[in-house]
Formats: structure tokens, C-alpha cells, sequence
């Protein structure tokens, strides 16, 4: 079984390289030079012996991936694996576990967690000054602000209900009969 080991990491390990691009080029030629590539694979896949349906699996994965393999070729802030988003957050959630205690993600995860996870990846990646923290748009500040206040009623009016639904709803009744009555 050598000699098909030996073909079907070599076509993989040149796959690996073509998407490491290190020579750091367009997306249309990373593109061009994987299509290439499997299409070598998919010709030439009887010389893999015994690992045929292995790379069948791997030319059937590539095409499903095709569509949004290659933006991280023209973004440069974009990662180019989902290894380094999967580590990103999950380097936030063991924090936000080993802060809290949790073994679940908390509440506030949901409530504040566009501003948190955003926090969380800027800070990791470089250094902020005050001047970097100042508002610049307070419109959309004001904004964000409000959105994240009503998500945090919006808990606190469950979790009151959760622990007294009679209570609860009895408050709720009260202050619909108040609103209705004339002033």
C-alpha cells in the first residue's frame, strides 16, 4: 500500500502548499492553481490504489468548500483557516468559563456579546490608548447602548417570570388596568 500512500500525500501536501500561498497571490490564481490541481486528482486517481475513495471524499469536500475558499486571498485580515476563528472564540469562551465558573455560556454572552467578542479579538490583537476608546460617533454609541439595555430588560422581565409566573403576570394585569383607566 506504499506506493498509494506516498501519491495521495504528495497530491495532498501540494494541495496544503497552493492554499498556504506563500507567495502571496490573487485569489483568481490560488483558485486556478487548486482547479488544476484536483482536476490532475481527479484524472489521475486510479494511480492511488486502495486510497481511491479517499480521494474521491477529498475532491467531493474541496468542491463543497469551493464557493468560499478563497476570500481570505483578498482580505488580509480575514484567517485563512477556520482553525484560527475556532481558536479565537474558543479562546473567549474558556476565559468567560474560567471567569464565571459556568460550564455553559452565560447569560450576559447573549446580552453583551457583539460588544464583548469584538472587544475580546481587538485587544488581542493589539493595544488600545484612551484616545483609541473615545466615542466618535455617538449616534450609533447611543444606539448600541440602548439595543444592549432592552436585551438586558428583556432578561431580567424572564427571569422574573421564571421564578413567580403568578407574580408575575398579576404585575402585568395591574399595570394594563392602570393604562387603560382615564387620567
Amino acid at each position: 500500500m506504499w506506493p498509494s500512500v506516498k501519491i495521495a500525500f504528495d497530491w495532498v501536501h501540494r494541495t496544503a502548499q497552493v492554499l498556504d500561498n506563500p507567495q502571496e497571490m490573487a485569489s483568481d490564481k490560488v483558485r486556478r492553481r487548486l482547479a488544476s490541481l484536483l482536476g490532475a486528482m481527479s484524472r489521475h486517481r486510479r494511480r492511488a490504489g486502495d486510497l481511491q475513495p479517499a480521494i474521491g471524499h477529498f475532491l467531493k469536500v474541496s468542491r463543497s468548500y469551493w464557493p468560499g475558499l478563497f476570500y481570505c486571498y483578498d482580505d488580509r485580515d480575514l484567517p485563512r483557516t477556520n482553525n484560527a476563528l475556532e481558536q479565537q472564540f474558543g479562546s473567549y469562551r474558556w476565559h468567560e468559563r474560567r471567569i464565571t465558573g459556568r460550564k455553559m455560556a452565560s447569560p450576559a454572552m447573549v446580552q453583551r456579546g457583539q460588544v464583548r467578542i469584538l472587544a475580546a479579538t481587538a485587544t488581542r490583537n493589539r493595544r488600545f490608548s484612551v484616545r483609541d476608546l473615545v466615542v466618535r460617533d455617538y449616534r450609533a454609541w447611543t444606539t448600541l447602548r440602548a439595543e444592549l439595555d432592552a436585551r438586558r430588560e428583556q432578561q431580567k422581565q424572564r427571569t422574573r417570570f421564571r421564578r413567580n409566573p403568578q407574580a408575575f403576570l398579576a404585575q402585568l394585569e395591574r399595570r394594563f388596568i392602570q393604562s387603560t383607566l382615564p387620567p
